[in-house]
């Protein structure tokens, strides 16, 4: 009997399912097709109908998701009046995010803890290092508008700033998939986000306190 595509679709969906769980528990070096389709209760046969190799099964499951830090930086805006109020949202939702989706988080997870990016997998490096470079290009730009306006530090260039950002968010992120627990970075989030924006604004004045002559 010929298959429908909604049954196609669904067998698609499972390996894709499967996958991520592989992924997640063994690594994606370690995790075989034939693993992936055991675990997803189908041949590898089967796997192949729908993805050529491992590599095509790893970029479909990253691309079913939508990466917060990468997939939605419409977010950060370029020409809203708070540019940094803008940037601290974007920090927020890219954690909330994670910690509120667990098919993002693992997602996540795979591709920053699980995966080595080498042979075949340079590719996906390659794609990586150009989205952090659209991070880069929209977090300067709102960066310069911040300086037009004179909330940002004038010392500090848009893109200096932008990679500090993208410094401090991946390795916070990072972080915080490490911290299993929840206690060694969890509870101080909201507080580092802060911090870090205000370390751009211009520096309040400090008050003039009158001296008095003895």
């Amino acid at each position: 009997m010929r298959r429908t595509k909604q049954e196609s679709e669904r067998t698609r969906q499972q390996i894709l399912d499967a996958a991520q769980r592989e992924f997640a528990r063994w690594g994606v070096t370690r995790t075989t097709l034939q693993r992936i389709a055991s675990a997803a209760g189908v041949t590898r046969g089967a796997v192949y109908w729908h993805f050529a190799n491992k590599r095509a099964v790893f970029r479909a499951m990253r691309d079913q998701v939508s990466l917060p830090l990468f997939d939605r930086t419409e977010l950060l805006g370029t020409d809203g009046p708070l540019p940094l109020l803008a940037v601290q949202r974007f920090l927020h939702s890219v954690v909330d995010q994670i910690e509120k989706d667990p098919q993002t988080r693992r997602t996540f997870e795979i591709m920053s803890l699980k995966c080595e990016y080498v042979d075949e997998f340079r590719v996906e490096l390659k794609r990586h290092a150009r989205s952090f470079h659209e991070l880069l290009s929209k977090l300067a730009l709102v960066y310069a508008r911040a300086r037009v306006i004179g909330a940002m530090r004038s010392d500090l260039s848009p893109e200096s700033a932008a990679l500090g950002t993208c410094v401090f968010v991946t390795g916070l992120l990072r972080l915080w998939l490490i911290d299993e627990n929840g206690g060694l970075l969890r509870p101080y989030v909201d507080e580092l986000i802060s911090n870090h924006i205000a370390s751009l604004r211009v520096p309040a004045l400090e008050p003039v306190r009158a001296q008095h002559a003895v």
